[in-house]
């Protein structure tokens, strides 16, 4: 796949048949030669909300993300179920930049590059709806 084009219309149709996913509001995207960008908000069917905005580039004939932050809040966007990111702060941690914030900000621990396709699959999992 080389077409940024192509990537963001694979996210939309995994979002739209994610089985968790009750809406989804996109808020920006681009695709351009060589790079995209996809930003949304998904209401989630046991109403928890999740931020997903990712960065991508090609690399070795597929596109991975490199900068993103997937942020999965209670329905009241007031307690943080995790996010998974890859901001360059906590140099000590195994698999530096990735990480996962757990339940709190504070609570941090080692985290592997993922897609928004790979998020869903996770949150799926743990929520089994």
């Amino acid at each position: 796949m080389t077409n940024p084009q192509n990537y963001i219309t694979e996210i939309k149709a995994k979002l739209s048949a994610a089985r968790i996913v009750s809406s989804i509001v996109i808020l920006e995207e681009y695709a351009l030669p060589g790079h995209g960008y996809f930003r949304a908000r998904l209401r989630l069917c046991n109403n928890d909300f999740l931020e997903v905005a990712e960065y991508f580039i090609p690399e070795q004939g597929h596109f991975i993300p490199k900068r993103y932050r997937y942020q999965w809040m209670d329905e009241s966007k007031q307690v943080l179920k995790k996010r998974w990111d890859n901001v360059e702060h906590f140099p000590n941690l195994p698999g530096f930049p990735h990480h996962v914030h757990v339940g709190s900000e504070l609570n941090v621990e080692p985290g592997m590059p993922l897609s928004i396709s790979e998020v869903i699959d996770i949150i799926e999992q743990e929520i089994g709806c």
